[in-house]
């Protein structure tokens, strides 16, 4: 028997004019635990999602450096499981050479796997211009030098940094081993510091389990909380033409396509 035609928009996102699912493939280094179910978990079950992995234990400058070789080939292998999109899951290993390196990077793996590309730092900026952010708070789990480096970027790309603390964690299993709850006491003392003005929250780091706790920060705030992961998914699925129902403020804005 025929299959028949789709009857919605929403069968449509679902299933694709070719009738077949959408398919998203997520890049990540190889220690990161909490990308793929985190983007799992605010993705109809007629999206599937696809990992690579880079090689990579601790966040320092040196290991974000190397794993940076490997996304090319990662983006390519995953054009051939036919993906709709490509994401690439690392906030510090898509701006750990400074302004433009995150457009390049895009740029690089649309090329190596044929299909749109995002990369965590320029989704981070493509996520608080949605926003109309301009002065914001920043929570880390990273060391002082990342965080220094982090610092750069956003004011680069033309965001006033008003607040950053870091955790000083290097080791990314450590990282993953960190709760929405730990996001969530990390951004309640960062804002208890008498910021005025706050237009947004930052939570850095693909590897922080920090999406579950955006709806709870934002109703005790009253300030849209911005994760690297949400503003990954939010920006790949655009790129995708997909939806994804994900927490907070951000998803209730639309993606320039």
């Amino acid at each position: 028997m025929a299959e028949p035609e789709p009857d919605s928009d929403t069968d449509r996102n679902d299933r694709g004019d070719s009738g077949r699912r959408g398919r998203l493939g997520l890049i990540v280094p190889s220690s990161n635990a909490t990308a793929e179910p985190e983007f799992r978990d605010y993705l109809p079950d007629s999206i599937t999602v696809h990992g690579a992995r880079m090689a990579l234990e601790s966040v320092t400058v040196d290991e974000l450096d190397a794993m940076s070789d490997d996304a090319a080939r990662a983006a390519e292998l995953l054009g051939h499981a036919d993906v709709d999109a490509v994401a690439y899951a690392c906030t510090t290993g898509s701006l750990i050479h400074g302004p433009g390196f995150d457009a390049e990077l895009e740029d690089r793996l649309e090329r190596a796997a044929g299909v749109p590309a995002v990369a965590t730092a320029r989704s981070v900026v493509r996520a608080l211009e949605a926003l109309d952010a301009e002065r914001i708070a920043v929570a880390t789990p990273y060391t002082d030098e990342l965080d220094e480096k982090e610092r750069e970027f956003l004011d680069a790309a033309g965001f006033e940094v008003a607040a950053l603390d870091g955790r000083g964690l290097a080791a990314n299993a450590a990282i993953g081993e960190l709760a929405p709850t730990d996001a969530r006491d990390q951004v309640t003392d960062l804002i208890g510091s008498d910021i005025d003005d706050l237009d947004a929250v930052f939570v850095s780091c693909t590897n922080y389990r920090s999406l579950a706790a955006v709806e709870g920060l934002e109703a005790d705030l009253g300030l849209p909380v911005v994760t690297s992961n949400g503003a990954t998914l939010w920006d790949v699925c655009g790129a995708a033409g997909f939806e994804a129902d994900g927490p907070g403020a951000l998803f209730d804005r639309g993606r320039d396509r």
